[in-house]
């Protein structure tokens, strides 16, 4: 399942959270984001119970964009415990993303 984080529920849902986070720094406008949906989408189904995967939409939640840095989106940030643990910018294959997850779970 995937989740909203917006700038209101990131601490709880995020930081505060019991699972590693995926957090999908994204826009409505943005291509690549578009193209990353499916496989966010994949690994939230496949990971259910071991990772909490969600989007951010940067247009809307600015604030917390820029208190990670992100530049260029998508960017693809895990937590883990509270702390970003892994930064990840751009389109990649699932299977790389998925082996970037996969660390983290």
């Amino acid at each position: 399942m995937e989740h909203v984080f917006t700038a209101e529920n990131f601490e709880a849902e995020v930081l505060k959270a019991d699972l590693p986070v995926l957090v999908d720094f994204y826009a409505d406008w943005c291509g690549p984001c578009k193209m990353m949906a499916p496989v966010v989408a994949q690994m939230a189904e496949k990971y259910d119970g071991k990772l909490k995967v969600g989007k951010l939409n940067v247009d809307d939640s600015g604030m917390i964009a820029q208190q990670y840095k992100v530049m260029s989106i998508p960017t693809f940030i895990i937590f883990k415990n509270g702390e970003a643990v892994n930064t990840s910018i751009g389109a990649v294959s699932p299977a790389e993303f998925e082996e970037t997850i996969t660390k983290f779970i």
